[in-house]
């Protein structure tokens, strides 16, 4: 026995559920005993219950370690089935760059001083255009984006955070050797963002280094209550084909890693995007989802690229940034517009692709 508080109060929880929906007293007292059981085994007390999704599983196919908390397996299916909030239908505006505002900065001659501020614009017109409903998120950073979290925080908003130093390969992070410590300070709602430029191809040397900070980071994640969103572009990397992006995915459940959120780059065929959803779903039935990234398209390639993704339930939605947010961005930052401008001229962008990615959805279901 691990822990010993809430043996009872779960042997109970099991015990009504079993008798409330009228069950055998044996099916009762099984759902009673495995909770008790649960309970025991892990620390805490109302967290360490199974949810209904991982008593069927543990029922079903039971445990090789009799302290359930070391069962990976388990321990992933009640994280996953554990967690809050409902994002199916996901929008969001990715003003997380770092790097390449900065070379805008530099290219108007303007100080790097000014971009905090202008992903403070970039938050007003995300929350400008919520206000149309809800599904809408943020990818916003810590080193330039401070004071536009701090703002965020709180307001309902999905949040994802990058703690990848721009451009890396093999990747390095922003954050520090210390990452317990470091994300200890995150607020809970933040959702950890990694992105890898990572190719099947890619030495072996390479591949260990990119893998082992992968692995740090998503127990660093774990063991803070944060989820975590893994993003792979293999295309800057080497030549893609159908089968690239679902190779990788493989790849790092294989490793252990299962990330709460995919963010991949627009696949140009129906057959990379089964692939790559079947690859997610035969290794984390709960996984979040998957959420397509941008990669600086103009809108009506996005457009075609949202038209093909849509037909697939894994993917919820956008994560797009400077198809969005580059011109208003150049335009702000030499002095050329107002901050109202800036703002409409964002909001604008992504509405409108809002809307697109919600007629893909639509013609979906007409299909369906």
């Amino acid at each position: 026995m691990f822990n010993v508080l809430g043996a009872g109060d779960g042997f109970m929880s099991g015990l009504l559920r079993g008798w409330l929906k009228d069950e055998t007293w044996e099916t009762t007292l099984t759902y009673a005993n495995a909770c008790g059981a649960f309970a025991v085994s892990r620390h805490g007390c109302a967290p360490a219950y199974p949810s209904w999704e991982e008593l069927q599983w543990f029922l079903e196919n039971g445990s090789t370690e009799h302290a359930l908390r070391k069962d990976k397996k388990l321990e992933q299916i009640h994280w996953a089935t554990n967690r809050k909030g409902d994002w199916s239908n996901m929008k969001v505006f990715a003003f997380d760059h770092r790097s390449q505002l900065e070379d805008m900065a530099a290219k108007v001659g303007a100080s790097e001083d000014k971009i905090p501020e202008f992903k403070e614009l970039c938050l007003k017109a995300a929350q400008q255009v919520r206000a149309g409903g809800d599904d809408y998120g943020i990818l916003c950073d810590g080193r330039l984006g401070e004071e536009a979290l701090f703002k965020a925080t709180g307001s309902g908003l999905w949040i994802g955070r990058p703690v990848e130093l721009p451009g890396s390969r093999p990747l390095e992070l922003e954050i520090g050797p210390d990452l317990g410590s470091q994300l200890a300070e995150w607020p809970v709602e933040h959702v950890v963002k990694v992105l890898c430029f990572y190719h099947p191809d890619d030495s072996a040397e390479m591949k260990a280094r990119q893998e082992e900070t992968i692995l740090r980071l998503a127990h660093a994640c774990r063991e803070n209550n944060l989820e975590f969103l893994l993003e792979v572009i293999p295309s800057k990397v080497g030549p893609v084909d159908d089968d690239t992006t679902a190779t990788i995915i493989q790849r790092f459940y294989d490793l252990g890693v299962y990330p709460d959120w995919w963010k991949l780059e627009p696949l140009k065929t129906d057959a990379g995007w089964q692939k790559a959803c079947d690859a997610i779903k035969k290794n984390d039935p709960w996984c979040r989802g998957i959420v397509v990234l941008g990669l600086d398209a103009p809108a009506e390639e996005l457009a075609a690229s949202f038209e093909v993704a849509g037909k697939y339930d894994l993917v919820k939605g956008f994560a797009v940034g400077r198809t969005i947010f580059a011109e208003a961005a150049e335009k702000w930052l030499g002095g050329n517009i107002s901050d109202e401008e800036a703002i409409a001229n964002m909001a604008a962008k992504f509405e409108g692709l809002g809307s697109v990615w919600e007629q893909a959805r639509a013609d979906k279901k007409e299909v369906a």
